[in-house]
């Protein structure tokens, strides 16, 4: 009885409250981390419900609290993302790219493979993959990756192969 009365008095001050904690992120955060925010912290609200307090003006007041620490991670969040993407910008922007044309012939012959042949090829010559660790992303046996990179390696000479004029 007590939880369905703590689930009720939860979704009354939802229900008063919501529209006012909406604005509360809205006026923090972009819209669609304002609508993400808002569910965070009713979902949060639900998981603690049975500590909410029985005054209402309290109960709001307890919302709010959650909604506060909901923006304060939210906001470390943004951040970290945003931080992460300026370190990651900088790293790209000291790479200078190829040009357009750099191994083409290769990734042709590449493409010419069987998926699963031209994957192996990628995950080992691209992404430095081991081919017992190309075989663990691969979900297959080591002894299957061994295999099956010789029929690519062999698929590739032929295909790179000069033609004969």
């Amino acid at each position: 009885m007590r939880a369905a009365n703590s689930r009720k008095r939860l979704t009354d001050a939802l229900r008063e409250t919501s529209d006012d904690l909406l604005r509360y992120f809205v006026r923090r955060l972009d819209g669609e981390d304002a609508a993400d925010a808002l569910a965070d912290t009713m979902a949060t609200a639900w998981t603690r419900v049975n500590a909410m307090p029985t005054d209402p003006e309290e109960a709001r007041m307890w919302l709010f609290g959650i909604a506060r620490n909901v923006l304060l991670h939210t906001q470390r969040g943004n951040i970290r993302r945003s931080k992460l993407a300026d370190r990651m910008r900088i790293t790209l922007s000291l790479r200078t790219a190829p040009p357009a044309d750099a191994g083409s012939e290769i990734r042709d012959a590449i493409d010419r493979l069987d998926d699963d042949l031209a994957e192996l090829i990628r995950l080992i010559h691209w992404d430095g993959f081991s081919i017992v660790d190309a075989a663990a992303l691969l979900d297959i046996p080591a002894s299957t990756a061994r295999g099956r990179y010789q029929r690519a390696k062999e698929g590739l000479r032929e295909a790179l192969a000069p033609v004969p004029r």
